[in-house]
């Protein structure tokens, strides 16, 4: 199965590191794509089909709360599954991005295998 991957996150480091993890999830290379703020995301977003997206909160340009909100006018990209990877941990926040269609949350700092555990199960691909 191709499964196109989005990854959101303002650190290009952890980009990478990301990348790296949703490769070893069995995502191939050519399918993970990358933006560095939700402004970036909602351009990849009218370009390619997405199947998941990995979304950092804290972000400048716009930050992920804003690129949930954006997301859920596009019909095209409305129901695509998104997982917040953030330090947030205010509920209330939480709370909304839930609202917003977030289905899934990894803290960071996060562990490799819990990131390529949601990937996995997000998408189900098999190890």
């Amino acid at each position: 199965m191709t499964c196109n991957l989005l990854i959101v996150d303002d650190s290009p480091i952890l980009r990478r590191a990301m990348a790296k993890v949703a490769h070893l999830a069995g995502i191939s290379e050519d399918n993970i794509h990358m933006a560095s703020n939700g402004r970036e995301a909602l351009e990849v977003l009218e370009s390619i089909w997405v199947d998941l997206i990995l979304l950092d909160l804290h972000m400048p340009v716009m930050d992920g709360e804003a690129f949930l909100r954006e997301r859920a006018t596009l019909a095209h990209a409305r129901d695509i599954p998104v997982a917040i990877v953030s330090t947030e941990s205010n509920q209330d926040r939480l709370n909304r991005l839930h609202e917003l269609g977030a289905v899934d949350r990894l803290a960071k700092p996060f562990e490799p295998e819990d990131l390529c555990a949601l990937i996995r199960k997000r998408l189900g691909v098999t190890p």
